[in-house]
């Protein structure tokens, strides 16, 4: 859809003043009163008249619904409402903690420190236990080290996918628990 003025495609805009193109429009003043069922090209009069844009709201209603409203504005209120749900939005990234199977038992409670630090912040954690040369043909160390591990973090999470094994390692996903 292309902007007037600018010649610039901007999705997602609400089509304004002379682009409402349509048999008639359902019209809404800058006061919040309906005006009546009339033609785009009358309703854009109004609008003029007062200084204000004449903006399709509702576009897929029956007749389209616009609005007089000063456009400009609108868009900065609106940009200033989109930056503060982005603000309020907590992104969720999955940290990775490797292990060997034969891992020592100091480095184990190091690592799941660390990954309940990760879970504490709210943070995903992928558990992945990477086996070398021959290690591969004995799985069960590895489910046994997983086992150990999630039970390790049980107050702070919960498994979200149980081990498994996916070439030369074998993955587990913990979520942090909801209180």
């Amino acid at each position: 859809m292309f902007h007037s003025g600018e010649g610039t495609i901007i999705s997602k805009e609400l089509r304004i003043n002379e682009e409402v193109r349509c048999k008639e429009v359902r019209l809404i003043d800058d006061a919040g009163e309906q005006l009546g069922v009339m033609p785009p090209r009358e309703a854009a009069k109004i609008a003029a008249e007062k200084g204000l844009d004449l903006v399709e709201i509702a576009p897929t209603a029956n007749p389209p619904v616009c609005r007089i409203m000063d456009y400009g504005k609108y868009r900065y209120e609106q940009s200033k409402r989109e930056k503060e749900a982005k603000k309020n939005q907590k992104v969720i990234s999955v940290k990775e903690v490797k292990l060997r199977p034969n891992i020592e038992d100091h480095d184990f409670q190091t690592k799941a420190r660390n990954a309940a630090k990760f879970l504490a912040s709210g943070d995903k954690v992928k558990v992945t236990i990477m086996f070398r040369g021959r290690e591969i043909t004995h799985p069960e160390l590895g489910q046994e080290l997983c086992e150990r591990f999630a039970e390790e973090l049980s107050g702070v999470s919960k498994v979200e996918k149980p081990a498994k094994v996916e070439g030369r390692n074998m993955i587990m996903i913990l979520a942090p628990a909801k209180e």
